[in-house]
């Protein structure tokens, strides 16, 4: 970002925190945004987009004791911080008092925080960027003759710049960058079609895989998936490849999160000392790691990030927690406003191609659809697709099924984690394999 740019953001942070005060605040939080960004989207040679993308945005947030009033802006002229926070002053009045409102504790502020190495700008202007798509595309279209057609590739660059303050004296910034490259394509094969897809993430841009390397992938994806079946209703073992079992322990996350503990509406109520993995599953944040795709020095309500486990020897040891939700339930915020950052599942010795030996018979699982999850119960119904294994071989690709279970008997029975760790997702996690699901098709 221009250093105009970031001055003007901290400067409007400043304003608004005393403006907030001058109006009678009790304690005032602001946070401004500013972005900017390049999307080159190409298909079948030809170039379909290319957006040049620039925000910015300042949120304010006021409190009169209990009361409390939040609006935002896209405009950071001192007339229109002046008018956000009178509109959130305003709304702030008229709110019923919540006992559990107000800024974090001035002393879990990230008062002195280590650079963690987030911002890595790429030099590339679309001309460039167009270039690494059609090489991306054309990698996948030449990869095999079923390949028909394309829904393109994109090469994508983003900067942000973050600033948040609070009436505790507490200003922090700093920039980051994340960078990618996606392909997707369908292949064919009489009447059937398949699409799939697949794509690189990094903070710099020199360690994105090959345009090349994604294409083919993308490519090879597809083309396995020609002449899928559907199975008949059966019960089986399950792997979950890593680039879906990240979603698996999502829905641990949600479980654990303080919003669904204290409205009691989670499968894993009052859960912390309880085991609800097996002993060796080992969850930690690390939201602190340098250059980590989504690592931060302070959450949300500018409290410090800490390394922690959620998970140790299969027992829960924490939820996940902002300032909010810890008063709720009389406990200390865990530095998660904002979300979970840098989650680590531990793993094994063994690769995909060993669990697939061990599972023997069983379907992998590489694609999930629909929404089927029921967080208060953990019953668990979704579509699939993937491939049948026998022998520890793969034999044939699978789609149309519906796999279903308990979260809570699926945790329990999770028998290995492999260690094709996928890190390109805030869940950095191996193939999973689970003892039993039941599969419905035919």
């Amino acid at each position: 970002m221009q250093n105009e740019q970031t001055k003007a953001a901290c400067s409007s942070v400043e304003l608004a925190l005393a403006e907030a005060k001058q109006r009678g605040a009790s304690a005032a939080e602001a946070g401004v945004g500013l972005s900017s960004a390049l999307s080159v989207t190409v298909r079948l040679d030809e170039v379909e987009t290319i957006e040049y993308h620039r925000d910015q945005g300042l949120s304010v947030t006021v409190y009169y004791g209990q009361r409390k009033g939040s609006a935002s802006t896209t405009d950071l002229s001192d007339k229109a911080v002046r008018e956000t926070v009178q509109a959130a002053s305003d709304i702030a009045r008229y709110t019923a008092e919540d006992t559990y409102a107000g800024l974090a504790d001035k002393e879990l502020m990230a008062w002195d925080f280590p650079d963690l190495d987030l911002d890595h700008p790429w030099d590339i202007d679309a001309d460039r960027a167009v270039d690494l798509a059609l090489e991306c595309e054309r990698a996948a279209r030449e990869f095999d003759k079923r390949v028909t057609n394309s829904e393109g590739a994109t090469v994508a660059t983003q900067r942000n710049f973050r600033v948040y303050g609070n009436s505790h004296g507490f200003i922090g910034a700093y920039p980051s960058t994340s960078h990618s490259l996606n392909c997707s394509v369908i292949a064919q094969m009489d009447e059937a079609m398949q699409r799939n897809y697949w794509y690189t993430r990094a903070r710099i841009a020199e360690e994105l895989d090959s345009a090349r390397s994604v294409g083919i992938m993308a490519a090879e994806r597809t083309v396995q998936r020609l002449q899928a079946r559907r199975l008949t209703t059966r019960k089986a073992p399950v792997i979950f490849a890593a680039e879906v079992a990240g979603g698996l322990i999502g829905h641990f996350l949600g479980a654990v999160r303080g919003g669904a503990q204290y409205r009691k509406t989670t499968f894993l109520l009052d859960c912390i000392g309880q085991q609800v993995f097996p002993e060796f599953v080992h969850i930690e944040e690390q939201p602190r790691l340098v250059r980590g795709l989504h690592s931060a020095p302070f959450d949300s309500d500018g409290v410090a990030t800490f390394a922690h486990d959620l998970i140790r020897d299969g027992v829960v040891q924490s939820y996940v927690l902002d300032a909010y939700a810890a008063r709720r339930l009389k406990l200390q915020t865990t530095g998660n406003a904002g979300g979970l950052r840098n989650l680590r599942v531990s793993c094994g010795d063994q690769d995909l191609n060993a669990l697939l030996k061990q599972m023997g018979t069983g379907l992998l699982v590489t694609e999930l659809m629909g929404q089927g999850v029921n967080r208060t119960t953990g019953d668990y119904s979704r579509g699939a697709s993937g491939f049948w294994i026998e022998g520890g071989e793969i034999q044939f690709p699978v789609e149309e099924i519906t796999i279903a279970g308990n979260l809570k008997q699926m945790y329990r029975e999770l028998v290995a984690i492999g260690n094709d760790i996928d890190y390109r997702g805030n869940v950095q996690i191996g193939s999973v394999l689970l003892g039993e699901m039941t599969i419905a098709g035919e």
